[in-house]
Formats: structure tokens, C-alpha cells, sequence
């Protein structure tokens, strides 16, 4: 053999080392301590039971109360189960986006809102308010410490006919003496239900 052959050999052994090297490094960076890979959307989930064949809905709510059914024009039922205020400090407000129609519906971009840091989480309904008429105060979704909303996310882009989405959004509290907010959300009417 060689020693231009035998060069070429130690060059391409150690190119196949480093590959390996940077591979083992990336799969060991891959991760934020146990949870989902970075860039990678999750599914956000409420305290409250789950399921996990929900269309990625992440909350099952008490489908059989009922405080207010939300219509828009393309035949989709928002429909607000339960309006429950925490003692942390924040209102949580979950329910079903309900496909009435007989054909699929693909969810709007507006539902993640505006806020270019929180659209870079995925798929939310980041762009749900709370407005108390009263103190004159609008509520936005509230956010973790990595910005993302505190409401369920990482959906399919898509409600099929007959389908429904089940949902949650976490909102600041307004204060003990408000007990009636309104929702707002893109592409349905403005809502008013009660605050225990």
C-alpha cells in the first residue's frame, strides 16, 4: 500500500468519526429535558381530563352544559361548555368547535392570532379575547415563559364534517366584581357569558 493510499484512508476514517460525532451530539441536543422536540408543536392540554382522539383538542369538556352557542357564516358551531375562574388567578374558558356542514373545514390562520413570537408556536387559538365592558378591559390568552399560548394547540388544520374540536384558553382574571366578559374571536360573533 501506498502512503498517498494510506493518507486518503486516515482522511475518509476520520471525515466517518466526525460524522458520527456530530450526529450523537444532535440527537443528544434534540430535546428540552423530556418533552417535545424543539420546532416540533405540541399538543397543550388543560387541568382537566384528556383525550387524545379528540382531533389534538387536548381538553374534553362537559358537553352537556351549555352556556352559549357561537354560529359563523360556513356552518361552525363555537360552542362555550364552561367558563370556570381559578384561584391562581385566571380564567379558563373550554368548549367544541362543532363542523355542522357537510364538508371538511380548514381552520383559519387568524385563530393563532397576530403576535409573530406566538405564531412561531403552531397552530392555536392564540387570537381569543376576553373584554369586561365594564372596567373597560381586554384579556389576551395567557402565555408560558417560552411564549407559547396558555390554550390548545397544535390542532389538525382541518375539522371534517360531523367533527368537532375541543378547546381551552387561559385567560388574567378580571376582577371579582366583573362577572360578565365577552368573547371575541376571528370569523365568529361577539359573545357574552358569565363569570362564576
Amino acid at each position: 500500500m501506498t502512503n498517498a493510499h494510506v493518507r486518503t484512508v486516515r482522511r475518509a476514517g476520520g471525515a466517518a468519526a466526525l460524522v458520527v460525532a456530530f450526529a450523537l451530539s444532535l440527537t443528544a441536543c434534540g430535546s428540552d429535558g423530556g418533552g417535545a422536540p424543539k420546532g416540533e408543536a405540541s399538543v397543550s392540554s388543560a387541568p382537566a381530563k384528556t383525550d387524545d382522539a379528540n382531533g389534538g383538542g387536548g381538553t374534553v369538556p362537559d358537553t352537556d352544559n351549555v352556556l352559549v352557542t357561537i354560529k359563523n357564516d360556513q356552518g361552525i358551531d363555537m360552542v362555550v361548555n364552561s367558563v370556570v375562574r381559578d384561584e391562581g388567578g385566571f380564567v379558563t374558558v373550554s368548549g367544541q368547535f362543532k363542523n355542522n356542514g357537510s364538508k371538511f373545514w380548514t381552520t383559519p390562520v387568524s385563530w393563532s392570532g397576530e403576535e409573530a413570537e406566538v405564531s412561531r408556536t403552531g397552530r392555536s387559538l392564540a387570537g381569543m379575547t376576553l373584554v369586561d365592558s365594564l372596567a373597560k378591559k381586554r384579556y389576551y390568552v395567557l402565555r408560558d415563559t417560552d411564549n407559547r399560548p396558555l390554550t390548545t394547540t397544535g390542532f389538525a388544520p382541518r375539522i371534517d364534517a360531523g367533527e368537532s374540536l375541543t378547546f381551552f384558553a387561559q385567560f388574567p382574571a378580571p376582577a371579582e366584581s366583573s362577572k360578565q366578559v365577552d368573547i371575541q374571536f376571528p370569523g365568529f360573533n361577539t359573545a357574552k357569558v358569565e363569570i362564576p
